[in-house]
């Protein structure tokens, strides 16, 4: 009998440890075969790339970068006619001659090397795909702040004032074109609708999560990514505001190049791999929440005899995320040196605006705050931006020189 109880102990025993061994190990396999777990978990940025194409071509292409700790979000766009020497083919031209809806990877690894980062997850979206989408999720809310009449006989293609849009109507959103329409306002509104897409595809996400569902919208996509990876990705992604997502286009010079135009980015790249860098240390860096969504004023003023450098350095700027308040000269004309004068308060920030352009002559205006709260009468008081950068001799357009 003790040696039938002795038995059924150790045999109890083995069953116990085999329980615990075989459920830490499928915890393990789990973690390791769902690897947006460890990244929405983990202290790394998590980037994916997302293509609207028609007809074989991007319409348009954004990298979203998201940092789960701080929930920041930055979105950069990568146009179709930037121009480059794209190693796969070995001669210059744009970037979007690399595209091919069935195989992504060589068009990804160029847009990786341009932005200097590694792109974990991606999603195409044929237009067609597109506006079963965003019927799926029941429209997409758009602010048109002028009513579109293309055609005479169809009357107002588009409202003014906050639309919904179905999805034959979100189609026609993202490929319109208005006789004499300046390019950067198509632009800027296939953004506005991408981030609008964003937005409610966060919110629609437990309903895009039910079996017949989600099987229904993975076969709208192109992605590398399983169902349960995407399901996770977008919990995360329903936490941004997209209100306060501003999307940064890389940008360059234009030139013609076989009878195209293309552009080229400044700097031979550089500027840009700058940019998403001080971009990502913003996105990282643990701040007090006042902060963590604030945009620093500029003001630029020209200290030189360079006609235009004002002007060209505050675009420069505007591409680190700053906001351009004054454009003009300085009181002069001779100053050697560049400096800033910083009325922030804040230090690291003034520290971090300097090192833009290598500039470490930073000047603190200690009269500015006590302007400000001295003054309780704020409709008489001068605003005055955050940061003036007075440009010297010693810039050139890119960086202060001989610090």
């Amino acid at each position: 009998m003790r040696k039938a109880k002795k038995d059924a102990s150790v045999f109890l025993l083995i069953l116990i440890t085999l329980c615990v061994v075989g459920g830490t190990l499928f915890v393990v396999f789990a973690f390791r075969s769902d690897p947006i777990a460890e990244s929405l978990s983990g202290d790394q940025v998590i980037n994916t790339l997302f293509v609207i194409e028609n007809q074989g071509k991007p319409i348009s292409t954004y990298v979203l970068m998201y940092y789960p700790p701080t929930r920041r979000v930055a979105v950069f766009e990568i146009p179709g006619s930037l121009g480059m020497v794209i190693r796969r083919i070995n001669r210059v031209d744009r970037i979007d001659t690399l595209y091919d809806f069935h195989r992504i990877i060589p068009f990804e690894n160029e847009i990786e090397r341009l932005l200097g980062i590694d792109i974990a997850y991606s999603i195409i979206l044929t237009l067609e795909n597109l506006g079963k989408i965003v019927d799926l999720i029941e429209g997409v809310d758009i602010f048109i702040p002028i009513p579109v009449d293309l055609y005479q006989e169809a009357g107002i293609l588009f409202p003014s004032g906050l639309t919904r849009l179905d999805g034959d109507k979100a189609k026609m959103y993202m490929i319109y074109e208005l006789p004499d329409e300046n390019s950067d306002i198509s632009v800027f509104r296939r953004q506005r609708f991408f981030l609008s897409l964003l937005k409610q595809l966060g919110e629609k996400n437990e309903h895009l999560k039910h079996p017949q569902v989600s099987d229904l919208y993975q076969s709208f996509l192109k992605t590398n990514m399983s169902p349960r990876t995407r399901a996770r990705l977008f919990d995360a992604f329903a936490n941004i505001n997209t209100d306060r997502v501003n999307i940064q286009s890389v940008g360059g010079n234009v030139r013609e190049v076989s009878g195209q135009a293309l552009i080229f980015p400044h700097w031979d790249g550089n500027l840009i791999k700058d940019i998403v860098r001080q971009t990502l240390n913003n996105m990282v860096r643990q701040t007090d929440g006042a902060l963590d969504d604030r945009i620093f004023t500029v003001e630029v003023l020209n200290g030189t005899t360079i006609n235009g450098l004002a002007g060209r350095t505050a675009e420069l700027l505007r591409g680190f995320g700053y906001d351009i308040i004054s454009i003009g000269n300085a009181d002069r004309n001779d100053y050697p040196r560049t400096f800033i004068i910083d009325r922030s308060g804040l230090e690291e920030r003034a520290r971090s605006f300097g090192e833009i352009i290598n500039c470490r002559d930073i000047r603190v205006d200690a009269t500015a705050q006590e302007d400000l709260e001295a003054n309780m009468d704020l409709q008489n008081f001068e605003y005055r931006a955050d940061f003036t950068l007075v440009l010297g001799r010693d810039f050139n357009e890119r960086y202060v020189t001989g610090n």
